[in-house]
């Protein structure tokens, strides 16, 4: 009989050194939680004392963008603007000559067709605002 008493004073051994690894493991799992819990609400309660700090970066990236994309709009008009009055200046030079052999009233009225068209390009150009950037 005292080998059956050993091996039972052994297993009962063993098995409270499982259950002792067991409860340390257990705790630690738990601390290691809760540690993370406590970061997880510091970081939170740091957003949320100061919700500006992401704002104002979303807002300045936006304001970047719409800066740069204002500039682009900008400069596209600039260059349509361009190409219209290359063009007005082909049509003007292609009509010129022909002007000079027009009877002297029709000559007057594409003078003054001449001027009322300049007065509206300069018109429109005072009414497209140039960004600066």
């Amino acid at each position: 009989m005292p080998e059956i008493n050993t091996d039972i004073t052994k297993a009962a051994k063993d098995i409270a050194a499982v259950a002792k690894d067991a409860t340390y493991v257990m705790i630690g799992a738990g601390v290691l939680g809760y540690q993370q819990v406590q970061v997880q609400r510091q970081e939170l309660l740091k957003r949320l004392s100061d919700p500006k700090s992401g704002i104002e970066d979303r807002v300045s990236t936006m304001r970047s963008d719409l800066s740069g994309a204002i500039h682009n709009v900008d400069t596209k008009v600039d260059d349509l603007m361009e190409r219209v009055e290359e063009i007005i200046e082909r049509v003007e030079a292609i009509f010129a000559p022909i002007e000079d052999r027009l009877p002297t009233q029709a000559r007057d009225l594409a003078k003054q067709a001449h001027v009322q068209a300049r007065e509206a390009r300069s018109q429109i150009r005072t009414m497209i605002p140039s960004v600066a950037v």
